[in-house]
């Protein structure tokens, strides 16, 4: 196939660091001004053209399955009450042509497990990985950015970003050979290092959580070994999957917001309300009014 139509989110993670706000709320579910992170994520998916959204979930996670459903009896006095506006947001959270599926995964045995749980509804397709917990703020959004990519190379390709050294024991960080520029910002990559220390790490550029995959990671990740914390590393599986083809690293274009921790979170709100239709503008002139110094101008509009 030449067009990338799965998308999986691996969405069982507990989301300690957010307790106690997560204690009984998937992390995916807290919002960003009024939409929860995993619509965004979701969001990002269908504008890239992707039809078919796969959850891997985990307990508490029935949230997300809600939100993504028909709520009969809320549209139904939403309408009554002539909130159209609401009413028509409420519909358009999953357009009519997507279609949703949950599977279990029953351990937390890492990420690479989670995308291996996948297996079953990606069959032999080349399918996008997306972490809900980095929102991506793009344009084009990022996924269709890379989906552009593949259907270009027709290979598997990861979302990377230029991290500061001492960032590095935070990400997976690829190597690229000498020579290996695809194209402007397009890279080859000859390995892959998950989470190294500064002075070890082959690259400054930083694996965020937007990947295309080939249906060959699934053979790799099936023979991947358990690493650090006892986890399968998705990270470990590409860099075998290196052995029988191309990856490609593309430096995408946008901002990202690291939104599994706080700081990343607060700022991601921060710059998502100041460009909402509805208060960013409000927003703006109240946080000036503040004495506040907001260094980017905005989309919204009152």
């Amino acid at each position: 196939m030449t067009k990338i139509t799965k998308a999986v989110f691996p969405v069982a993670g507990m989301g300690t660091r957010f307790l106690p706000a997560t204690k009984a709320s998937p992390k995916e579910m807290m919002p960003v001004v009024d939409k929860p992170l995993i619509q965004y994520a979701v969001e990002e998916a269908i504008a890239a053209g992707i039809t078919e959204m796969i959850f891997i979930t985990g307990r508490n996670k029935r949230a997300i399955e809600d939100h993504f459903d028909k709520a009969y009896e809320m549209e139904a006095e939403l309408e009554a009450r002539g909130k159209t506006e609401i009413l028509a947001a409420l519909r358009g959270i999953l357009p009519k042509h997507v279609s949703c599926i949950y599977i279990r995964q029953s351990e937390a045995l890492g990420l690479g497990h989670a995308v291996l749980c996948a297996r079953p509804a990606v069959g032999d397709a080349s399918f996008a990985v997306l972490l809900a917990d980095d929102l991506i703020d793009g344009e084009p959004p990022i996924m269709r950015q890379m989906t552009s990519v593949y259907e270009q190379h027709r290979c598997s390709v990861l979302g990377v970003k230029n991290i500061a050294p001492a960032e590095a024991a935070s990400y997976g960080v690829v190597k690229c050979a000498a020579g290996a520029l695809v194209s402007d910002g397009l890279h080859r990559i000859s390995g892959i290092v998950e989470k190294p220390k500064p002075e070890n790490a082959p690259s400054n550029l930083g694996v965020v959580g937007r990947y295309i995959l080939t249906p060959r990671i699934f053979e790799h990740l099936e023979n991947t070994k358990p690493g650090a914390g006892g986890e399968i590393q998705l990270t470990d599986g590409i860099a075998s999957l290196l052995d029988d083809e191309q990856v490609l690293a593309h430096e995408f274009t946008g901002i990202r917001y690291d939104c599994g921790t706080k700081i990343g979170y607060l700022k991601a709100t921060l710059a998502l309300g100041l460009k909402h239709p509805e208060v960013g503008r409000e927003f703006g002139e109240y946080l000036r009014a503040q004495g506040c110094v907001i260094p980017f101008s905005t989309d919204a509009k009152k």
